[in-house]
């Protein structure tokens, strides 16, 4: 695993260690950014579900300023701060330990408004529609942000959720990218 372009080009990533975690593929990441960017001119990322943090990292190494970095187990937690610090990019993040609906939760109290937000949650676990509803009505994403959704291809999303569309679906194998605007 490694940052696929950018500022922080071919840097390897440390996985999370066990089976808990399902990385993003360097290819299914290339495509993401392929989709929303490829490069971006600042802006606010959250990385929801982070992981390994490899999709913040890369959208950090790609232009956003800053990206928020989310995930309520330990060692997903500890390994994206070792990314961070190993990519140096301690002062354009910020971690949190938490669960996905809390954090959304704080992130409204806080006021921010996102430019791009990343939810790769567990896909035996999945709540994307309750998420997605939960940003909309908390405007935690910009006029003209955007959600992408890493998914089992099982999963079926609505096409309108909200005042966000799906604008784009694209599967990779047995994964589905959702980008909503």
């Amino acid at each position: 695993m490694r940052v696929v372009s950018g500022t922080c080009k071919g840097r390897s990533l440390k996985p999370v260690p066990g089976k808990q975690t399902r990385p993003t593929t360097d290819k299914v990441k290339e495509a993401i950014f392929n989709m929303i960017g490829p490069y971006f001119d600042g802006g606010l990322g959250l990385d929801l579900f982070a992981g390994s943090g490899s999709l913040g990292i890369e959208a950090l190494s790609r232009g956003l300023d800053k990206v928020i970095f989310v995930d309520r187990d330990m060692k997903a937690f500890q390994v994206i701060k070792h990314n961070i610090v190993s990519c140096r990019l301690t002062e354009q993040s910020e971690i949190y330990r938490n669960d996905s609906e809390r954090a959304l939760k704080a992130l409204i109290k806080r006021g921010l408004v996102f430019d791009y937000i990343f939810l790769d949650p567990p896909y035996k676990k999945q709540k994307l529609q309750l998420l997605i509803e939960t940003i909309e009505k908390g405007r935690l994403l910009k006029e003209h942000g955007v959600i992408v959704c890493e998914h089992d291809c099982m999963t079926e999303l609505q096409d309108n959720i909200g005042t966000l569309t799906r604008r784009n679906r694209e599967t990779y194998g047995m994964i589905d990218i959702s980008i909503y605007t």
